[in-house]
């Protein structure tokens, strides 16, 4: 069984290492706002069109802002999730009978 866990442990370095290599995007305004993150949910680079800034209000922005960011945070989400199923998956799928299966 600490192997299993000793194995869950690498497992996840990795995961995290593949997560961070992800890139996903979040998007308003119909991508005058775009945030890029990666997959472990750090936000890497938000990028303002010009001509959108000079117009837009700072209410305005800062809204646009937080949806882009969210949906950015979302696509991380999504993105980690498959990441973990895909390896508890492969990790209890190798168990065996273990859990009655």
């Amino acid at each position: 069984m600490f192997d299993k866990l000793m194995e869950a442990q690498q497992k996840a370095g990795e995961i995290k290492k593949r997560l961070d290599a992800i890139t996903v995007t979040g998007t308003a305004e119909g991508g005058k706002i775009t945030v890029q993150a990666n997959a472990n949910k750090a936000v890497q680079s938000v990028t303002i069109d010009e001509s959108f800034l000079k117009e837009a209000d700072k209410e305005e922005l800062e809204e646009l802002l937080v949806i882009a960011v969210n949906k950015a945070m979302e696509q991380a989400e999504n993105v980690s999730q498959s990441e973990m199923a895909a390896m508890t998956s492969a990790m209890f799928g190798g168990m065996g009978g273990l859990f009655g299966k």
